[in-house]
């Protein structure tokens, strides 16, 4: 499928992907609509960012907090799922919306319970069950009722943030993906075949949460859980990361390319532990002659990533942790056609714009994460080290007061042996002759 990506490229226009985005946004569109959609998402976030400095530096800040977070649990069991998601979905809204939400914001609390009640129902056996059977999961009860209101409350909550910069008027500078479409829509307002309007304004915002939210999420998580669970592999990463960049903790995307290790380790991550075991589904536009088979157009294709990304015949260890997968006999890094990170890249990529910050967002939380524990073994280990030097002071001198008590002991002593003497020989008197 990825020698074919546009021939795969369609979604199936069924009640399951009608009821999910009504045929409007990126994810869920075709045709005309798709290629306007991903235009302006492409363009938006090339302008906003993706790749430079200015968005890394949000994502370094909300990497740093996150780690705060982990630290004012001061060693105590705690569960990491929920500072996560606060900071994956804060980076998807300082793109959309250009502002991130204060964690205690209720708004925000609301659109973290949602993407929730979606993270669990994307896993479970009611999200197959509404694809494979769509019409009759409308008449039975059950989690999907749940998710499908949540898709409302993200697209009543993206509308929100719609009318918000509408009132603001700031289309002369625009600062995030928002204000970029607006002003596409006002450039396009006399064009007959435009698409840009707010209904798929608010879907493609969706597609972000959609997109972004669930997989940087779940790869995280599995990324603190790897790194814990592989301290040796966890060393090399921190030795590598402090030769090339020392403790500064500030990385850039692009510096992945100087850290052949950590980009194997996290590439490993991804192939072992993929957050989707099936690639969402697809449709032929035209007649295709793939490996000898012949398959017709209309046809809809799922793909099986995990039977490629867990082959015996590609991979060396295929259900073990082993970042060499990804490296040669000179420890550089390689690409691995086999490879296929969020499903098929060329096709999934090319049509999802918001899984590139997918990526950046797990390279530099993952960089961020390891450094700061560098630091803190390293300030353990000095506090280690000056509770030794107090112990071995406070020995030192006790052994001193020792000394100098058992020589004043012992002065005390010869005195005492003298005044003794001295005292016999005056009280010994001599026979006169």
């Amino acid at each position: 499928m990825a020698s074919f990506p546009e021939e795969f490229s369609h979604r199936p226009e069924d009640a399951f992907m009608t009821a999910l985005g009504n045929k409007r946004g990126i994810i869920f569109s075709n045709g005309h609509i798709w290629k306007q959609q991903r235009h302006i998402g492409l363009t938006s976030l090339r302008k906003l960012g993706l790749g430079k400095k200015s968005i890394e530096h949000q994502i370094q800040d909300t990497a740093q907090t996150l780690v705060e977070s982990f630290r004012e649990t001061k060693g105590q069991p705690f569960d990491p799922s929920i500072p996560v998601i606060n900071a994956v979905s804060n980076v998807i809204c300082a793109l959309s919306f250009g502002h991130q939400f204060a964690p205690e914001d209720e708004n925000f609390q609301k659109l973290i319970q949602v993407l929730e009640i979606l993270v669990k129902f994307s896993g479970g056996f009611f999200h197959v069950m509404l694809f494979v059977f769509p019409r009759l999961m409308s008449y039975l009860p059950g989690p999907h009722k749940k998710a499908l209101a949540a898709l409302d409350v993200i697209v009543s909550f993206a509308k929100q943030e719609i009318e918000k910069h509408k009132e603001s008027h700031s289309l002369d500078e625009p600062q995030d993906f928002i204000d970029h479409y607006l002003l596409q829509m006002e450039k396009s307002r006399n064009d007959p075949n435009s698409t840009y309007n707010e209904e798929n304004l608010a879907q493609c915002i969706f597609d972000f949460f959609g997109a972004g939210t669930d997989t940087t999420f779940a790869t995280l998580m599995w990324a603190l859980l790897l790194l814990t669970n592989h301290p040796d592999i966890q060393e090399k990463v921190q030795k590598e990361i402090e030769d090339v960049f020392g403790f500064s903790g500030s990385i850039s995307y692009q510096d992945r390319k100087k850290l052949p290790y950590t980009n194997a380790v996290i590439h490993e991550m991804q192939r072992l532990k993929s957050v989707l075991l099936v690639g969402f589904p697809r449709q032929s536009i035209k007649d295709v002659k793939m490996r000898g088979y012949h398959i017709p157009k209309g046809s809809i294709i799922i793909p099986d990533l995990r039977s490629v990304l867990l082959d015996p015949e590609q991979w060396e260890t295929p259900e073990e942790f082993n970042p060499n997968h990804f490296l040669d006999k000179d420890g550089k890094f390689i690409e691995r056609e086999e490879f296929l990170s969020f499903g098929i890249d060329k096709i999934l990529i090319n049509r999802v714009p918001a899984l590139e910050i997918v990526v950046v967002v797990v390279v530099v939380v993952v960089v961020v994460v390891v450094v700061v524990v560098v630091v803190g073994r390293r300030r353990r280990r000095r506090r280690r080290r000056r509770r030794r030097r107090r112990r071995r002071r406070r020995r030192r001198r006790r052994r001193r007061r020792r000394r100098r008590r058992r020589r004043r002991r012992r002065r005390r002593r010869r005195r005492r042996r003298r005044r003794r003497r001295r005292r016999r020989r005056q009280s010994t008197t001599w026979p006169i002759h």
